[in-house]
This record gives structure tokens, C-alpha cells and sequence, in this order.
């Protein structure tokens, strides 16, 4: 079942064509990235899906509901976690439900009752800057969630987590994805990450961007980090890195 849909989008600025007939489509409880070098398109694209920006053609569909520039319908993530510094940890992860008009102790009893599952319990009465990248990473994803459990556009999340603790945080996404079920459109530049995480992979290039191929992966997930190391993984790297270089010179 598809959740949401990308008919036919192309954005232009300044009479530039960036994006051009972009079509992509995320089934429900799918984790889909969107892959590309840096200045392909992205964001823009991300900008377009969130309401933020009217294309210059195309439609956005979520189960059949044309959102074409209407926000608040997906929730958005973005590369830094964007907590409120002077906010407990709960009372940010709340803020969603509050602006949807539930009273401040109802909103936290429903955002702590999340905490456990998502690996942040003993963190509701801490503030931002107590806490590690990864744990903030943690917050802003169910904080992510509370804004719209059915569609989440996430933009780099785990881009500023250092390898090690970028390593551990895909495992932690990998299980509570499998748990939530939140369909999720991801960007990255990051191959490895694409193929550790993802049910399919848009790979996206050249000027103006549009999506050059779409990659099916057939290995069941959660995927170990043994998986990383295989031949499977070995194949899938090798083949997106030629095409992206294909792509690369074909655009200079």
C-alpha cells in the first residue's frame, strides 16, 4: 500500500532547473532512502514532499490525498536535532502533541510512555546539553514520530554522530523501526548507510537531479553489522558507486 507518492516533480530557481520529473513512491512501514551526492537536489525534493515549497510541476500524494503544498501532513527531520535548549527532554519530545492541543501533563504522560522503547529512560527531567549526539538523535526521532506516526522525511539524521556512535545508532534505528513501523523516506550521501538500512534505494543524480535507478534490496532486515562486511553488501556498494561516477561525468 502506498503511503506516500512524488508524481512527476520539477523545481526551478532563477529560471535554473534543479530537480526535473522526480517520481518516487514509499509504501507503508517502508524505510526508503533517497541517495545522491551533495547539491543533487535532495533537500529541495524533501522541501516539496513537506509542503514547504510548490513545485513548478508534479504532485505529492499521501494515500491518495493530494498534500501539493500543504504542510503539517509528514513530519520532518533534520540533519541537527533541534531540542530546545531550555526544554527537559520530555517537555521537547512533547511539543508536537502539545501544539496539536493536548495540555502540557497529558502531552508528557503520552511522549514519556514512549521513552523505554526508544532507549531514553532516566532522560524525561534532563535538558539537551546533558545528553550525547546519539541520545539527542533519540529524542528528535520520537519527537519526529509524536509529529506524525504515519510518513517521516528524515534528512541526514545520524550525518554529525561520529563513526562509532553513528554504527551503534543505525543498529538502535534498525530495531526500533521494526517495532514502529513508521514509513520512512531517509536522505544520505552516505552508500554504506543506504544499504544497511534501507527496503529500497532511489539513487539520485546529475544537473538537474532526477533518479536514475531504483534498487531493490532483498535482504530481510534487521541487518547485523556482519552484513557490512559480505558480499552482498560488497556487490550493492560497487554497483552505486559506478553509477554514481557515470552519472558524475556525465554532468561535467
Amino acid at each position: 500500500m502506498e503511503r506516500l507518492t512524488a508524481e512527476n516533480i520539477s523545481v526551478s530557481y532563477g529560471g535554473i532547473k534543479i530537480i526535473d520529473d522526480i517520481s518516487i513512491e514509499l509504501h507503508k512501514g517502508e524505510i526508503v532512502s533517497l541517495l545522491g551526492a551533495s547539491g543533487v537536489g535532495k533537500t529541495t525534493l524533501f522541501n516539496v514532499l513537506s509542503g514547504l515549497l510548490i513545485p513548478d510541476q508534479g504532485a505529492v500524494l499521501i494515500d491518495s490525498e493530494n498534500i501539493t503544498g500543504k504542510t503539517g501532513k509528514l513530519s520532518y527531520m533534520l540533519q541537527k536535532d533541534m531540542l530546545l535548549p531550555f526544554k527537559t527532554i520530555v517537555d521537547n519530545v512533547a511539543l508536537p502533541l502539545v501544539i496539536k492541543g493536548k495540555k502540557k501533563k497529558e502531552a508528557r504522560a503520552v511522549a514519556a510512555s514512549f521513552f523505554e522503547e526508544f532507549g531514553l529512560s532516566g532522560t524525561e527531567s534532563k535538558y539537551p546539553k546533558q545528553l550525547s549526539g546519539g541520545m539527542r538523535q533519540r529524542a528528535a526521532l520520537l519527537r519526529t514520530y509524536l509529529f506524525s506516526d504515519q510518513v517521516a522525511l528524515l534528512d541526514e539524521p545520524f550525518s554529525a554522530l561520529d563513526t562509532i556512535t553513528k554504527g551503534n545508532m543505525h543498529q538502535w534505528y534498525l530495531g526500533v523501526m521494526e517495532s514502529i513501523k513508521l514509513s520512512t523516506l531517509f536522505i544520505t550521501h552516505d552508500i554504506d548507510e543506504a544499504i544497511l538500512l534501507s527496503d529500497r534505494i532511489y539513487i539520485m543524480a546529475g544537473k538537474p537531479g532526477h533518479i536514475v535507478e531504483e534498487l531493490i534490496m532483498k535482504e530481510k532486515k534487521p541487518r547485523s553489522e556482519d552484513f557490512l562486511v559480505s558480499d552482498e553488501f560488497i556487490r550493492y556498494k560497487k554497483h552505486i558507486s559506478m553509477l554514481l561516477k557515470q552519472n558524475e561525468e556525465k554532468s561535467q
